[in-house]
């Protein structure tokens, strides 16, 4: 005996006590915030939220020591009795239930080391670090760090249990002692149904303990407790509806840019507040799927906002439903830009000191052979030998802004260099550049809604891009800022250069290809563009506030016998219906994609979207005035100024008068708040010439941009966005 007490002792004394904690012990839900920081998206993780004793009920602390140690407060960590019992049903193989303190337990829960297998060894060792936590802890941390790691069932820890069983809005510190008996009598077998026989009687010897034990407190309680009512249970998937695709973006900011981990979000109790505006959130919702109303689940659209002051993504429509269909539309369908890259190509020419007074080719390209057109390029339409930049800009004439890209000081490469710096991705566009050389002008390069909404934002601020985000903030479980908000600016080109760009992108919607489609008498700037054969259409605009970008496509799903068939979930199916099947799968697929026209353009459904959203999105709002043009440069005419023809109202002095495009225009005119086109004798955007293969008789590629004069299309569109590495 004197030698097992002296082995015992001498195990005892090389028994340390575990400094680590288990992972899962510590785990907290994380919850997402729209902007306010008050309205949930999602909580992500374990339901779990860690709480002072103090912050407790009483009688929860209470009911847990009732009905798992009595003794709690006198033993110190163990229990004589319960230990030789522990130990014999260990020994003989039976199943081991209630037989460790509160301290024994809170040990093997929470501290790393320390196994859950059944063992005497493992026993042992388990008493040997109760007793010693007992000398190092007291008893209020031991029944704190208990009640905030034991599992309930429905979550872990007593205060997100209390929310779990009883309400969101009832706490720990609200739990009656009929709740505070409830969530005890858990404990033992957490995966009791709400109200199953067993956990009735369990509530019921949970109740007669705390009765026994304090029966000043709980003396009438076992005539007077019923079984409380709990909340039905709602496994309902956190990311259903847009939900998903906003925390999506959420994560996926988080790892890239802050190295944080999903599975470190989910267990480390963040409070994130995100840069998404609930009710702008629903207005491009609701812009996006009215514009859509009619259409087949073929066809495909993108909105993405963003706030040019800051570069927050304040909202965007990626989908109706992300469990059905994951893929986010604005942030992951690289599509050509088409015209809608144009005001890239005019940023760069003004930054390298040329005006809009600039008189630029407009029949045909000068030089005529320019790389990248083996057959040459002209419009579809005749607009003269020249034009000016502000009615090369509002029309979308082709020929003049590859000419302008080739006039630049460094030719293409300035307008690369200025998208880059600009947000956009540089393999994409130096491979786009090796691949289509000066069709890179016209819009070839593939691009996303948002990365096209916060290129514009830089118009809007005075020239400074600021790299688009979804997350404001995340705060950690202790309510301290651990991640703040990324939001560093940088000049990309002068304010002036910012200034009379959208000098030019406001006759867009004043007189070119998206007139009368306007903001009333908001002022507001943009571009449309539309693919070859109207395989993909956008607009993309903005305001001092808000800057927007809408993007339609359209896909087909085919047979390899070249069946059409309908979309599952807006996805091409991989089996017939989408069911299992014995030919079909991810490696032999029913259907592949087939990109296919719209059948409308830019000045269509893209701008009809992006006024929904953008009407809705200013409502209640100041309006606010661009800057005054600045007119940066001095004139570099590609091709000579044309001959102006005298007209009553004009003078010497004044040769453009009543027709200068430099002159600004009324605000109020009638056309500006028109929603649906025609407008007014407005383009109508279906005056479609391109034949099947993107060209008009002459063999010349075509313009026609929106069905106006001018041109803005680019080569056949490349495969659709949403393959695999795009």
């Amino acid at each position: 005996m004197a030698g097992l007490f002296g082995m015992i002792m001498v195990a005892y004394a090389n028994t340390t006590v575990p400094t680590g904690t288990q992972d899962a012990a510590t785990a907290q839900q994380s919850t997402i915030y729209y902007s306010d920081g008050k309205r949930e998206i999602a909580r992500l993780g374990m339901k779990r939220e860690a709480v002072k004793l103090h912050q407790m009920a009483e009688s929860v602390r209470e009911a847990t020591i009732a009905i798992e140690n009595k003794t709690f407060y006198e033993d110190s960590g163990i229990s004589i009795p319960g230990m030789i019992r522990s130990l014999w049903m260990t020994a003989t193989g039976q199943q081991l239930q209630g037989a460790s303190t509160i301290t024994q337990q809170m040990a093997r829960n929470y501290f790393d080391g320390l196994s859950q297998e059944v063992s005497i060894k493992r026993k042992v060792n388990e008493i040997f670090v109760a007793v010693k936590l007992d000398d190092t802890m007291s008893k209020d941390q031991i029944l704190e760090t208990y009640l905030n790691t034991v599992n309930f069932g429905r979550a872990y820890g007593v205060q997100a249990a209390a929310r779990a069983y009883f309400g969101k809005n009832v706490t720990a510190d609200k739990l009656t002692p009929e709740q505070s008996a409830y969530l005890a009598a858990r404990i033992q077998q957490p995966n009791w149904e709400a109200d199953e026989p067993a956990l009735r009687a369990r509530f019921q010897s949970v109740i007669n303990n705390m009765a026994e034990v304090w029966p000043e407190k709980y003396g009438q309680l076992k005539q007077t407790a019923k079984f409380p009512k709990t909340e039905k249970y709602k496994d309902t998937n956190v990311l259903g509806g847009m939900k998903g695709y906003m925390v999506k973006e959420v994560l996926k900011e988080l790892e890239t840019r802050h190295g944080l981990t999903p599975d470190e979000v989910e267990s480390g109790g963040f409070k994130i507040i995100t840069t998404f505006d609930r009710k702008l959130m629903l207005a491009a919702q609701e812009a996006v799927t009215s514009t859509m109303k009619g259409m087949s689940k073929e066809y495909h659209a993108g909105l993405a906002a963003v706030d040019p002051r800051n570069g927050r993504v304040v909202a965007f429509y990626g989908g109706s439903d992300y469990i059905t269909d994951p893929w986010n539309e604005p942030f992951e369908s690289k599509k050509q830009a088409a015209s809608a890259f144009k005001p890239y190509v005019l940023a760069a020419w003004l930054q390298a000191g040329y005006s809009l007074k600039s008189y630029v080719p407009g029949n045909d390209t000068v030089p005529e052979e320019i790389p990248g057109f083996e057959r040459g390029l002209r419009n579809s339409h005749n607009v003269g030998s020249a034009v000016d930049v502000v009615k090369a800009t509002a029309d979308s004439v082709n020929t003049a802004f590859v000419s302008m890209a080739y006039a630049l000081p460094n030719k293409i490469e300035d307008v690369k260099n200025l998208v880059e710096a600009a947000g956009f991705n540089q393999k994409d566009m130096e491979k786009d550049i090796a691949d289509h050389q000066y069709q890179f002008a016209i819009g070839s390069a593939p691009v996303t809604p948002v990365e096209q909404a916060a290129g514009y934002a830089m118009f809007a601020n005075g020239g400074k891009y600021i790299r688009y985000h979804v997350v404001k903030q995340v705060k950690d479980a202790t309510g301290k800022v651990a991640y703040p908000e990324q939001a560093v600016s940088k000049r990309v080109i002068d304010e002036g250069v910012a200034a009379d760009v959208t000098v030019a992108m406001q006759a867009v919607l004043q007189r070119g290809t998206a007139a009368g489609k306007g903001l009333g008498a908001r002022p507001a700037a943009g571009k449309t563009g539309t693919n070859n054969n109207e395989k993909e259409a956008w607009f993309v605009g903005y305001t001092p506030q808000y800057s927007t970008a809408v993007g339609f496509y359209r896909e087909q799903c085919v047979t390899k016998s070249g069946k059409v068939v309908p979309p599952v979930h807006s996805n091409c199916p991989i089996t017939p219906g989408g069911k299992p099947h014995k030919k079909y799968n991810i490696n032999n697929p029913y259907t592949t994609v087939r990109e296919v026209s719209l059948g409308f353009e830019g000045a269509g459904p893209p701008t009809q979207a992006w006024q929904k959203f953008m009407l809705l999105a200013h409502e209640g709002k100041p309006v606010e005035q661009f800057p005054q043009k600045a007119e940066v440069g001095i004139p570099e005419n590609i091709v000579p100024s044309p001959t102006p023809t005298p007209s009553p109202s004009a003078s010497p002095e004044d040769p453009f008068a009543d027709d200068d495009p430099f002159n600004d225009q009324d605000p109020n005119a009638d056309d500006q708040g028109c929603l649906f086109p025609p407008c007014d004798g407005a383009p109508t955007g279906d005056d479609d010439t391109t034949g099947d293969d993107g060209t008009v008789n002459d063999g010349f590629p075509q313009g026609g941009d929106d069905g106006t004069i001018g041109g803005g299309q680019v080569p056949a569109a490349r495969p659709t966005g949403r393959e695999e590495g795009w």
